[in-house]
């Protein structure tokens, strides 16, 4: 592993290869790379989306052709449901031990996912509820259906997608918001003049709602 900032803590060994950078506030931004991506990708826009939250940015752990993601696919769009499963809970076991061992209150810990990450973060939501107080899901569809229907509760979700992203055609992301919806969470979902690519518009949209949110 790897940390980050000037006042990083030890280093802490965990399952996954990651970035952890303090923060100011008692909120944590959990960061989750898109397929090809690695643990530094968002780590610049988390922190100006969200100057005072910490940050821990995992690298997902599947390889495609090379590239990384959080779990494995069996064609574009056509997700392997049980990897899914189980590579959820193995990210759940990781941000527990990164708790533990760095500090930060888990009960604040939110996810801010791109893509494949967004996806990761949206099965979390639905395997594993009590691993997020909450998310942002960028250009994130349904990843499976959970076998029991989840208890979020009032968590807070932004869904942000793109509307002409083919590989989060709308009705794949309206059924991840009706899922989530229907556990109770505190939807958000916008749609952007745009494809998978985010559009200008967008940050600040984002900036909105983690700073009314992530702290």
């Amino acid at each position: 592993m790897r940390t980050g900032g000037s006042s990083a803590p030890e280093p802490v060994e965990l399952a996954f290869v990651h970035r952890f950078v303090p923060g100011k506030s008692r909120a944590t931004l959990l960061v989750l790379h898109g397929t090809g991506g690695d643990e530094d990708d968002l780590l610049p826009l988390a922190r100006e989306l969200s100057p005072d939250a910490g940050l821990l940015a995992p690298r997902g752990q599947v390889l495609e052709d090379g590239m990384r993601r959080f779990f494995r696919r069996l064609a574009i769009g056509v997700f392997d449901e049980d990897d899914v499963q189980r590579r959820a809970a193995e990210l759940a076991a990781f941000v527990d031990a990164a708790a533990r061992g760095y500090g930060f209150d888990p009960t604040r810990l939110y996810a801010l996912g791109y893509s494949n990450g967004a996806n990761m973060a949206a099965a979390m939501l639905l395997l594993h509820p009590h691993a997020l107080a909450g998310a942002v899901l960028i250009r994130s569809v349904l990843p499976l259906e959970p076998p029991e229907p989840p208890g979020l509760d009032g968590k807070p979700v932004l869904i942000s997608a793109g509307a002409n992203d083919p590989f989060s055609p709308r009705p794949r992301v309206e059924a991840l918001a009706e899922r989530l919806k229907s556990a109770r969470a505190a939807v958000e979902l916008r749609w952007h003049t745009a494809g998978h690519e985010l559009a200008s518009d967008e940050w600040n949209a984002i900036r909105d709602w983690i700073g009314r949110h992530v702290v």
